[in-house]
């Protein structure tokens, strides 16, 4: 029997269905913009009052219970906006991109130059009108407010982690398209205070970071370091934002889809020499999940690599965490481009024009070569009859 549903997110699906869809790609885009609850109850779930937190460690009150009960939060509206704002750049093939063609003879920078930018996935920030953008801000308030209903503690152990990784990704890209253009997310700052710092996010009465969701509330809570790729920072170097919104039923999976998207991208492992450079993102996850380096690193990159990287692995001697890459995952760039360069659709620059010419390329490479991984398909855990409310749960 399913309780009450709350109804998220109206604003920006209204403003997503006009300006999104240019970016959907193939991909097909169902107009539903609904975000529910089922089964919740008009308050607090019962038996859940005991995560009281004490005066010192306020983030307490979001330890996971060892009894969770059987609720759900539904993404919908969130899996569509995914669709029709964020494109997959497809997987990597370890080469690094070609510097971007001039434009008219002009030395005005357009778009991206990273050699990372055909991996991973950007975002269409320049399709993203005011109306959109205050309706991000809009979904942040209410899946906020969600936890003023429901104990998030209380719930599965996945449909926590769903919940918290949502939550970090959207309040992110709103921050993001509020200060776009931006060439790189980590200059931004809310009142003085850099954007990973900044307490601009409210649950149960907690202000909070970027930084507190992901260390004090899921690195504390989660021992599985695939946790780590499903936190969006708005960078071309670090995870992609996946095209599927998290969900109790799929965070496992897809978590392991964008480990392996990563593991075996230039922007993840590289040889140099006898040296196995890795990104920045293990220096700085290592305290929580990898305290002995190297054989910890070592045996994790293992769990996902390729043919490839595992080759890397077996020829590299030194690990350095070196490889960083700051600049935004937007499709044109962080820039608006010169207005006598702009192209004839609206919101696709000139920038956004030539990367997604070249992402073109790229898949007409990978189709010469065999290789035909231009989507993935990745199975939910499968609830069977009878099971608890934890199983298949991430650890």
């Amino acid at each position: 029997m399913q309780g009450p549903a709350f109804k998220l997110g109206a604003t920006l699906g209204v403003a997503l269905t006009t300006v999104g869809a240019p970016l959907a790609a193939s991909d097909e885009v169902h107009p539903s913009v609904l975000v529910s609850v089922a089964q919740a109850a008009s308050g607090p779930a019962t038996g859940t009052t005991a995560n009281t937190a004490p005066a010192a460690n306020p983030f307490s009150i979001f330890t996971p219970t060892r009894n969770p009960i059987r609720h759900r939060i539904d993404y919908e509206f969130w899996d569509f906006a995914l669709k029709n704002l964020v494109i997959s750049m497809g997987p990597s093939t370890r080469d690094t991109a070609r510097p971007p063609g001039d434009v008219l003879g002009s030395r005005i920078r357009q778009g991206h130059n990273s050699r990372y930018r055909l991996e991973g996935a950007m975002v269409g920030f320049s399709f993203m009108d005011e109306q959109a953008i205050s309706g991000l801000a809009e979904y942040r308030r209410d899946l906020e407010s969600v936890a003023d209903t429901l104990d998030i503690g209380s719930l599965p152990r996945n449909e926590q982690l769903a919940y918290w990784l949502n939550l970090h990704n959207v309040a992110l890209m709103e921050q993001i398209a509020l200060n776009w253009p931006v060439r790189q997310p980590r200059s931004i700052e809310i009142d003085g205070v850099t954007l990973d710092e900044a307490r601009f996010i409210a649950v149960r009465g907690i202000d909070m970071s970027l930084r507190d969701i992901r260390e004090r509330i899921v690195f504390a809570h989660w021992r599985n370091p695939k946790v780590i790729y499903g936190f969006w920072r708005g960078e071309i170097g670090g995870p992609a934002l996946e095209r599927d919104a998290f969900t109790g039923d799929n965070v496992s999976s897809l978590l392991d889809q964008a480990a392996e998207d990563f593991v075996n991208s230039l922007r993840g492992t590289q040889k140099n020499g006898r040296n196995l450079d890795i990104s920045t993102l293990y220096g700085d996850t290592a305290p929580f999940y990898f305290p002995n380096f190297d054989a910890d690193i070592r045996e994790h990159i293992a769990e996902y690599a390729n043919e490839e990287v595992t080759d890397i692995l077996g020829r590299t001697s030194v690990i350095r965490a070196s490889i960083r890459e700051w600049d935004i995952a937007d499709l044109s760039g962080g820039s608006r481009g010169a207005n006598y360069l702009a192209a004839s659709r609206p919101g696709l620059s000139i920038g956004a024009a030539q990367l997604l010419a070249q992402r073109q390329r790229k898949f007409q490479i990978l189709e010469l070569r065999g290789d035909t991984r231009r989507g993935q398909v990745f199975f939910s855990n499968i609830r069977l009859p009878g099971d608890p409310p934890n199983a298949n749960a991430v650890e």
